[in-house]
């Protein structure tokens, strides 16, 4: 008796503690809803209000002419007493207020809280004291487009009692509660009846007693057999399940490792597993979010997958030995490259493959572009030098002088040619051997001295000045050849672009616990906003004319991006209001 006492108050105790739990979610909940019903009551009055007094606004033309005294005949037909209106415009001035006579003494209110949520979603509420009046009130605005209308009540002892929940609720859960705990009591005295019964069988079983006298409940044979089949099944299950989960965790995990997205299919198209790269890559395909892989089948861009799919499903495939019929293509989706395989195998079930070629295509197509590009731009040295020669050579009488002038024009093609070729190999250095670049701590204040000093006489001769605002114990870490390759280039950049009498300037604006963040600006023209997404690209001129005349080889500012890429940093570029150029980017700490 003492044993089934004690178990008996466990599960009374357990169910009472779960039961308890519940009424107190349920309580919670309904406590929470109430209130958010009264309040919402008191809001769709306020609301209305400020809507009546809207549309009275519009009828009278008051905001057009300013007479918002008006507004106090509407004092004496507001459904709350005490009730208080202001009308302010969008800026946050007070144009109105019906407790307050002259509203010119009253401080701007925009950035009071009901005001910051009207303007930004509509409407906004708030409790709060005010500071005109020194009374509190519930305050209810909402946006009129040309300007604010706020209605409050004065959160005196009505309104607190107005959103007061009601009691009837809580009376009918206490006697829910005590409903219950009676029928706990009793449920569980028959609960535990029944657990001492199966006791005492599992006791009496296990000691071979004879149970042919227990309750007729428990017979023997039944029992026996039940209690055999259910142990066998038991271990049955247990060890094929367990076989069964070991195999599974191996394949997830191996799914999981894999960078290619990979579902299985059953012939039904219905799914057997996928990884979450292939939940992943279907979402950056498809035009629609979703977490289901059968989704795979209204994609548009897997419609040849499908088709294969439905064209296999009529055939029945009984050759193993042979290749199983297999399909890919490769597609492309929002500037981004995808491999698509499907396997079928030989249940008609099939698997599906993604993977991203984003990068390897990507490097295919920019190599092909560069190449390209680069044929282009050396044509033009090329063919210059080519003609200086040929003119020297074809004209054995040509004066020195002249002489002079052509080879001295095809020096300056070979340098340019020269320049050309050297920020070629530097750009593809930093983008296909950018781990074979040293880094280690830098004081960078030298490396952009050294910059400017190799560009000095150019900057002289521009009447160009310069201002250097980087601190000496500045230490990055980088690569001192790159980091001087940024510098120079952006001042070169200045140099051809800018203009004379202009002033560079490098400063050191702002830093964290990873990065130093940088501004390079000048004070030069600046360029069009259409073309300001497109100048960190190779052979991308702004004037093609004028860049010929200035000698730029059109990679420098791609250079500058791919060495700040590498140096884990972020680089963006606007044009100044006052003028010129504006850089902004950042340099990882040592």
């Amino acid at each position: 008796m003492i044993g089934q006492n004690t178990f008996r108050r466990r599960i009374f105790i357990n169910f009472f503690v779960v039961f308890s739990i519940f009424t107190l979610v349920v309580l919670g909940y309904q406590y929470d809803r109430e209130k958010s019903y009264r309040t919402g009551q008191l809001e769709s009055i306020l609301d209305n209000i400020s809507e009546v007094t809207n549309r009275y606004i519009e009828h009278k033309k008051i905001f057009e002419s300013g007479d918002f005294k008006a507004l106090d005949t509407l004092k004496t037909l507001l459904p709350i007493e005490n009730t208080r209106v202001t009308i302010i415009d969008l800026t946050g001035k007070v144009l109105y207020d019906s407790f307050v006579s002259d509203v010119r003494t009253m401080e701007n209110h925009l950035h009071r809280p009901e005001i910051q949520a009207a303007i930004s979603s509509g409407e906004g509420s708030n409790i709060r004291l005010s500071a005109t009046t020194n009374q509190k009130f519930y305050y209810y605005a909402k946006n009129c487009d040309k300007y604010l209308v706020r209605a409050a009540a004065v959160y005196n002892v009505d309104i607190i009692k107005f959103l007061k929940t009601g009691h009837i609720f809580f009376l009918f859960i206490a006697s829910l509660f005590v409903m219950m705990w009676v029928l706990l009591h009793f449920t569980t005295k028959r609960l535990s009846d029944f657990i001492i019964k199966l006791k005492d069988f599992a006791l009496k079983a296990g000691q071979n007693e004879d149970i042919s006298k227990m309750d007729i409940n428990f017979q023997e044979d039944e029992l026996g057999v039940i209690r055999k089949q259910i142990i066998q099944i038991y271990d049955n299950l247990k060890t094929t399940k367990d076989e069964l989960t070991s195999e599974r965790e191996k394949i997830y995990g191996h799914l999981q490792v894999l960078k290619e997205g990979i579902s299985i299919f059953s012939p039904q198209k219905h799914k057997i597993l996928a990884n979450s790269h292939f939940i992943q890559f279907i979402n950056m395909i498809s035009d629609q979010s979703t977490i289901s892989a059968e989704h795979i089948f209204m994609i548009p861009e897997f419609g040849k997958v499908v088709e294969f799919v439905e064209q296999w499903q009529r055939h029945k495939i009984i050759t193993p030995n042979k290749e199983l019929p297999q399909i890919e293509y490769t597609l492309e989706k929002n500037e981004k490259f995808f491999h698509i395989r499907c396997i079928i195998f030989l249940d008609n079930s099939f698997e599906v493959l993604i993977s991203d070629v984003t990068r390897p295509e990507k490097q295919r197509l920019l190599k092909q572009q560069l190449t390209s590009n680069i044929a282009h731009e050396l044509k033009t040295p090329l063919s210059s030098i080519k003609g200086y020669l040929e003119t020297v050579l074809n004209n054995p009488a040509i004066p020195a002088e002249k002489q002079t002038y052509f080879l001295e024009k095809a020096f300056a093609q070979s340098e340019r040619l020269t320049d050309l070729l050297n920020d070629i190999s530097l750009l593809n250095n930093i983008e296909d051997a950018g781990g074979l670049f040293e880094f280690k701590p830098l004081m960078l204040k030298p490396v952009i001295n050294d910059a400017i000093e190799n560009l000095k006489l150019r900057l002289t001769e521009r009447n160009m000045d310069y201002s250097v605002d980087v601190d000496k114990d500045v230490v990055v870490n980088g690569n001192e050849s790159l980091l001087f390759s940024v510098f120079q280039n952006l001042v070169e950049n200045s140099i051809n672009y800018a203009g004379n009498n202009t002033k560079i300037t490098i400063r050191k604006y702002l830093e964290d616990a990873k990065f130093y963040y940088f501004q390079y600006t000048d004070t030069g023209v600046g360029i069009s906003e259409e073309h300001l997404p497109r100048i960190f690209e190779r052979f991308y001129r702004v004037d093609y004319g004028r860049s010929r005349e200035t000698g730029g080889t059109g990679l420098g500012l791609s250079i500058v991006k791919n060495a700040i890429l590498l140096h884990k940093g972020e680089i963006s570029v606007k044009n100044r209001p006052e003028g010129g150029l504006e850089f902004l980017f950042s340099l990882a700490k040592k």
